[in-house]
This record gives structure tokens, C-alpha cells and sequence, in this order.
């Protein structure tokens, strides 16, 4: 694994993220993709091999293994680290991509040219958008997967001995799974961790809907101010006028007589 590559990119996730997200990150990239690199890889490693039936029946085996586990958890897990940790990706390539627009404005325009954004990385339009889907995608992905460990596997336990009546097995066989409470602690804290991120995401969409409402009626509320403002100062600027018009002394119209010979 590139650490450097990984070190880039987490940086420039982490750069463009709200509060919750950096923790969303930390818990992705320290609990998840590391506990996953380090420990369940090395528990999951001999699952078939260790897989033990009690029956010499050729092919027993492989359906009773294939039918409690027709996935691997290891496999599995990858998938969802894959899916849920790239969407990330989709923010920093929009902010690379505004941050080519103004460097092509800028060439073209001049360095005193006026800015297409004033920062490119602040969630506005588009990339508040490219955000907020991001963190849909990546709710719908984690909630996905765990149904997923949930429907195939029957639940999230592990019992040490599992019956099989597949053929071409003879008759129930007992079939044992190696390290089945180690596997259920993985299972459990897979499963856990991807229920905070989803908490984690849910809570950033909140915060970052409330805060554009919050926006929006701040800028609503300072238009209205202003409108009656102006609304204000003119009538009192009229008011002004036709005092002006009433303490203004009137001269009396000079009077013409005609003589008539």
C-alpha cells in the first residue's frame, strides 16, 4: 500500500469536510480500513481450510461451506470500503475542477479579472450539492452492506457447530467453523462502526441543511431590513418635501385691472 498516496488523499478529503466528517474519516480510515488491513484478513485467512464436516463424503465439504458462507466476510467488507470511501472523491475532483476554471479565467482575463468563485473550496452551489449526495450514496452503501451481512449469513453469530443436509451429503452432517467467537467480534465491530458512520453522515446532511436555512433566512431577513429602510428614508425624505412647501411663505399673485375707455 502507497501510505504517501493515502496520506495525499485523506488530507485533501479531510481539507474540504465539515467537523463531522473529519470524525466520519477517522473512523473509516483507523477503525475500519485498518483493524480490516491488520486483523480480519489474518482471522478469515483458513476459513475453508478449517471448515471441518464430519463426513468423508466427497464434495460434502465444499456445499456446506459454499451454502453457510456463499461470500466471504473479508470480501465483503472490502467491497464496502471501496464503495463508501470513494464517493470522497467526487468533492476534491469538483474543487479541482473550480480551481482549473479560475486558473483558465485568470489566463485569459487577466490576474485583475473578476473571480468566478471567491473560494473554491467553500460548499456553494454545486459542490454543496456534490456533497450532500455524497453523504446520501455513502448512508445508502453502509445501510446496504450490513443488511446484506445480515440477510446472507442469517444474522450476525457465529455457532461453533452448524448442521448440513446439502447433497451430496449422506445424511446431517455436523460441520465446525474455526475461531467462531473471534469471528463474531469482528462481525460485530464491522457492523458497529459502519452504524456510527451512517449516524455520522445523517448528522453532517442535518447540520449542513440547517446552516444553508439559516443562511437563506439571514438573507431574506437582511433584504426585508433593507427594503424598509428604503421604504423609510423616502417617506421621509416626502415628509421633508412637503413641510419644506408648507413653511414656504406664498407671495400673492400681482393683480391686473384693465381700463375700459
Amino acid at each position: 500500500m502507497n501510505w504517501s498516496f493515502l496520506q495525499g488523499l485523506l488530507s485533501g478529503v479531510n481539507k474540504y469536510s465539515t467537523a463531522f466528517g473529519r470524525v466520519w474519516l477517522s473512523i473509516v480510515f483507523l477503525f475500519r480500513v485498518m483493524v480490516f488491513v491488520v486483523a480480519a484478513e489474518k482471522v478469515w485467512g483458513d476459513e475453508q481450510k478449517d471448515f471441518k464436516c464430519n463426513t468423508a463424503q466427497p464434495g460434502c465439504h465444499n456445499v456446506c461451506y459454499d451454502h453457510f458462507f456463499p461470500v466471504s466476510h473479508v470480501r465483503l467488507w472490502a467491497l464496502q470500503l471501496i464503495f463508501v470511501t470513494c464517493p470522497s472523491m467526487l468533492v476534491v475532483m469538483h474543487v479541482a475542477y473550480r480551481e482549473d476554471r479560475e486558473r483558465k479565467n485568470r489566463l485569459k482575463y487577466g490576474d485583475n479579472c473578476r473571480r468566478l468563485y471567491q473560494n473554491p473550496g467553500k460548499k456553494r452551489g454545486g459542490l454543496w450539492w456534490t456533497y450532500v449526495l455524497t453523504l446520501l450514496f455513502k448512508i445508502g452503501v453502509d445501510a446496504t452492506f450490513v443488511y446484506l451481512v445480515y440477510h446472507i449469513y442469517e444474522g450476525y453469530d457465529f455457532p461453533s457447530l452448524i448442521k448440513c443436509e446439502q447433497k451430496p451429503c449422506p445424511n446431517k452432517v455436523d460441520c465446525f467453523i474455526a475461531r467462531p467467537t473471534e469471528k463474531r467480534i469482528f462481525t460485530l465491530f464491522m457492523v458497529v462502526t459502519s452504524l456510527v458512520c451512517i449516524l455520522l453522515s445523517i448528522f453532517e446532511i442535518l447540520y449542513l441543511v440547517g446552516k444553508r436555512c439559516r443562511e437563506c433566512f439571514k438573507t431574506i431577513h437582511r433584504s426585508r431590513r433593507e427594503m424598509t429602510l428604503s421604504s423609510g428614508s423616502q417617506l421621509m425624505d416626502a415628509n421633508s418635501l412637503k413641510q419644506t412647501a408648507k413653511n414656504t411663505p406664498q407671495t400673492p399673485a400681482p393683480a391686473y385691472s384693465a381700463v375700459i375707455s
